[in-house]
C-alpha cells in the first residue's frame, strides 16, 4: 500500500473532494464554506518550465470542468507583463512542457484538435505543429522519470512510446492466456483490469522532417531520458533483471546515438531514478536507495540524491546530509549544485545543495507543498505551490528576493469563502518511543460554547505524510462545522528514516495506536470537540487502519474505509505488485509464521468485534487493493450485523479520478456521518474512551 501511486492518490483526493450538496448548505448564520459541488471550479498549477532567456514560463493548469477525469491546459506566460496565452483551444489539451536548447521551441504532449502526441510550438505559443504519435502502457511502472528530451543542438527529440511486448498477443486472445507474473494494470488506470503488455521504448523525431526513428527494441521498459550535452547519448533507466517481473531494480544505462549500442552505469541491488547529465556532461545525478528489496509500488526506505562519474565511477549519496525522503534531482545551470524537492513535517520544499559540500539552502521553506519548479540561467527560480489558503498557484523567486505569485485562478473560487484554520500539534506515543505529529483543521462557525464533530482522516501509503496545505475535503467538513484530524503516523515519511521504519513488521500495530492517541490527545486539548460525534475514514492505507480500529474500539460513530485491505493474506496474492508484504515483514507470506502474522493483523479475523456503522467504498478496477477486499469485509460486518453499505465506482483503479465520482463520494460520507452521528447536546457524554 504504498507511497507513490497510492499516496498520490489519496493527496488528489483530499484535496479535491468535497461534499454536501446531498444535504443541501451550511445552516443559516454559519460562515461561508466551500461545498462538494464547487470541486468542478478548482484549478491548480501542475508543471512548470522557464525558458532559457528567462522571459517566459510555461506551466499546466488542472481543470476539473468537464465530465470524466481532469486534464491539463498548457499556457504560456510573458514574464514582464503577467500575461498569460493558452496553447490551442479551449477544448484542446497539454502537458509536460520542455523548452529547446536554444529557446526557439517548446516541445508538449497533448491533443491538439484531432491530433494527439507530440507537438512543438513558437515560444508565444504559435505555430503548433504536430510531430509524432504517442503509445503509452498500462503496465505499472513507478517513478518514471522525463518522457521527452530535446538534442544539445535543438534539431531532434527523443521521446518514449510503446510497442507490444512478447506476451501481449497470447494475453488479449480468446481465451486469454497468461504468462506474467505482473498481469496486472497499474493502480490508477481502472479501465481494465489486465496488462496491456506494451513496452515503453526511445524513439526520436527530426523536428524539420518529422523523421521518427526506433532506438531501443526487446522485452524491457526503458524511460526516464536525458540527451547528453555532447549530444552522443541518451540515458535512460529501466529494469533488466531476469526475473523483472518479481523483482523491481531500476538500473542506469546510456544508449549512443549513432549505433543504438548500449551500455550499463549501474549495477545494484537497489534502485536508481530519474537520472541527468550535468552542464559539463562529466557528471550523472540521480534519485536512489541503499536496500536491496525495493517495491515497486513504494518503498519504506526513502529516496535520496546520489551523484556518480558520467562512467559510473564514484557513485556517491549527496542526499545523505538530510534525513527526509528527496524528490528527483535537477542542475543547477551552471553545474555547481543540484535542486530537488525534500519532504518534512507535512510540507514539501525545495533544497540547494552544492556538490561540492556543506549546508543545504532551503530555497522555498514556506508552509505547504512546491509541485513543479524550474530554475534559470541566472538563478531565478519558478514554482507551483500549494499554501494553506489555496491549491497550486504560479510563483517566480529572482534571487534573494520574496517570491512573487504569478497566478490567482481561484480567486472567484474563494471570494466570499472562508478558509479553517489547520492547526499543528505533537504528542508522545504510546510506547514512549517517537513523537508523533497531527493537523487539526478547525471548524468554521465556533462560538465560546459551540460543540463539533471530528472526523479523523488517515493518509495511504503508509510511507505518505499529511500536512497544512489547502485540503479540500477537510475545508468542507469545516464548513459544515466538523473538524478533521490527520495523523503522520510512524511509518509516515518527513520524519526521517527511523520513523518511516519503525512500522516495519508491525502493521495494523503500534501505528494504529499512534492514531488513537492523536484522537486522546486532540478531545483533552480542544474541549469544544463533541466526543460523542466523531467519525474516522482513509484512503489504501487509510483504509487498511480503518478497517482494523473499528476491529479495536467502538468510540467512532461511523466509518467509511475506502479502498482498504481487510485481508493481509488475501491481498498479498491479489494485488498488482509483489514484494510489498515482504518489505513491509521482513520475509515472503510463506516463510516462517508471517501467514499466521499476517492473519492475526487482518481486521477481518477480528470483525466481530467491529460495531461500527460502516460504509466501504472502492473502484470498481482496482489493482492495487482489489475490490475483494471490501467485498470480504462487506460480508463479514453483515454477518456479525453491524450496519454497513458498499458503494462501487465503476471505471476507477486505486482511487477515485472522475470528478463527479469524487463529488459524490463526500456527499455520501457526509451523508453517512450524519446518519449516524446523535444530535447535538441530545446525550450525556458516554463515549470516555478517548
Amino acid at each position: 500500500m504504498g507511497l507513490h501511486r497510492k499516496y498520490v492518490f489519496f493527496v488528489v483526493i483530499l484535496s479535491a473532494l468535497s461534499a454536501y450538496t446531498l444535504l443541501g448548505g451550511a445552516p443559516s448564520g454559519e460562515a461561508q464554506g466551500l461545498t462538494s459541488s464547487e470541486l468542478s471550479r478548482l484549478r491548480s498549477v501542475g508543471s512548470v518550465e522557464l525558458s532559457p532567456d528567462g522571459r517566459r514560463i510555461a506551466y499546466t493548469v488542472t481543470m476539473r470542468d468537464r465530465p470524466g477525469r481532469p486534464y491539463g491546459q498548457l499556457w504560456i506566460m510573458d514574464v514582464a507583463s503577467q500575461k498569460s496565452a493558452r496553447v490551442g483551444g479551449e477544448k484542446d489539451s497539454g502537458g509536460g512542457p520542455l523548452w529547446s536548447p536554444d529557446g526557439k521551441w517548446f516541445a508538449f504532449q497533448g491533443g491538439q484538435g484531432e491530433k494527439h502526441g507530440l507537438f512543438v510550438a513558437r515560444p508565444d505559443g504559435s505555430d503548433v505543429t504536430f510531430l509524432a504519435s504517442l503509445s503509452g502502457t498500462n503496465s505499472p511502472l513507478p517513478d518514471t522519470g522525463d518522457e521527452v528530451t530535446w538534442s544539445p543542438d535543438s534539431k531532434q527529440l527523443a521521446f518514449i512510446s510503446s510497442t507490444p511486448g512478447l506476451e501481449a498477443v497470447e494475453a488479449t486472445g480468446d481465451p486469454m492466456v497468461i504468462t506474467r507474473y505482473l498481469y496486472k494494470p497499474d493502480a490508477g488506470e481502472g479501465m481494465t483490469r489486465f496488462n496491456d503488455n506494451q513496452r515503453l521504448h526511445i524513439f526520436a523525431v527530426d523536428v524539420a522532417t518529422k523523421q521518427v526513428r526506433q532506438l531501443t527494441q526487446g522485452n524491457f521498459d526503458e524511460h526516464s531520458i536525458d540527451w547528453s550535452p555532447d549530444g552522443k547519448e541518451i540515458l535512460f533507466a529501466s529494469n533488466r533483471e531476469p526475473n523483472q517481473d518479481e523483482f523491481f531494480n531500476y538500473d542506469i544505462f546510456a544508449l549512443k546515438v549513432a549505433d543504438n549500442s548500449i551500455r550499463r552505469l549501474t549495477a545494484t541491488e537497489y534502485s536508481e531514478y530519474e537520472p541527468r547529465w550535468s552542464p559539463d556532461g562529466k557528471r550523472i545525478v540521480f534519485r536512489g536507495t541503499r536496500r536491496g528489496l525495493t517495491d515497486r509500488e513504494t518503498t519504506m526506505e526513502d529516496t535520496h540524491v546520489w551523484m556518480m562519474n558520467a562512467d559510473g565511477s564514484d557513485r556517491r549519496e549527496i542526499g545523505a546530509v538530510l534525513d527526509n525522503r528527496q524528490g528527483a534531482p535537477r542542475w543547477a545551470p551552471d553545474g555547481s549544485a543540484v535542486y530537488f524537492t525534500l519532504q518534512e513535517r507535512g510540507s514539501n520544499h525545495l533544497v540547494r545543495l552544492a556538490i561540492s559540500g556543506g549546508k543545504p539552502e532551503y530555497v522555498v521553506k514556506d508552509t505547504g507543498g512546491v509541485g513543479g519548479w524550474s530554475v534559470g540561467k541566472d538563478g531565478s527560480l519558478t514554482y507551483g505551490f500549494a499554501s494553506r489558503q489555496d491549491a497550486a498557484e504560479l510563483y517566480l523567486k529572482a534571487g534573494s528576493g520574496a517570491p512573487r505569485k504569478l497566478t490567482d485562478f481561484n480567486a472567484q473560487f474563494f471570494a466570499g469563502k472562508q478558509i479553517a484554520e489547520v492547526e499543528s500539534f505533537t504528542f508522545i506515543s504510546n510506547d514512549n518511543k517517537f513523537e508523533v505529529e497531527a493537523f487539526l483543521t478547525k471548524p468554521l462557525g465556533m462560538t465560546a460554547t459551540s460543540k463539533h464533530p471530528l472526523i479523523v482522516n488517515i493518509h495511504g501509503g503508509p510511507h505518505g505524510q499529511n500536512g497544512p496545505a489547502f485540503n479540500f475535503k477537510n475545508q468542507v467538513y469545516a464548513a459544515r462545522g466538523w473538524a478533521t484530524l490527520n495523523v503522520n503516523y510512524r511509518g509516515s515519511t518527513g520524519y526521517g528514516q527511523k520513523f518511516a521504519d519503525a512500522v516495519f513488521g508491525d502493521q495494523n500495530g503500534n501505528e494504529g495506536q499512534d492514531v488513537l492517541y492523536a484522537v486522546s490527545a486532540a478531545v483533552r486539548r480542544y474541549l469544544w470537540i463533541d466526543r460523542e460525534r466523531m467519525g474516522i475514514e482513509g484512503v489504501s492505507y487509510g483504509g487498511q487502519l480503518t478497517d482494523w480500529l473499528i476491529t479495536q474500539t467502538n468510540e467512532f460513530k461511523a466509518a467509511v474505509p475506502i479502498a482498504g485491505i481487510a485481508n493481509l493474506v488475501s491481498y498479498n496474492y491479489m494485488t498488482y505488485y509483489n514484494q510489498y508484504e515482504e518489505m513491509e515483514f521482513g520475509q515472503f507470506l510463506h516463510q516462517g509464521n508471517l501467514m499466521d502474522v499476517a492473519w492475526e493483523r487482518s481486521a477481518l479475523k477480528h470483525v466481530a468485534a467491529a460495531h461500527t456503522p460502516t460504509m466501504l467504498m472502492h473502484g470498481e478496477n482496482d489493482n492495487d487493493v482489489p475490490i475483494a477486499e471490501a467485498e470480504q469485509f462487506f460480508i463479514a460486518l453483515k454477518d456479525v450485523g453491524t450496519e454497513a453499505i458498499f458503494v462501487r465506482y465503476p471505471r476507477e483503479g486505486h482511487g477515485l479520478a472522475e470528478t463527479k465520482h469524487q463529488i459524490d463520494s463526500i456527499d455520501r460520507c457526509i451523508a453517512w456521518y450524519e446518519k449516524h452521528f446523535p444530535k447535538s447536546g441530545t446525550e450525556g457524554v458516554t463515549n470516555v474512551q478517548p
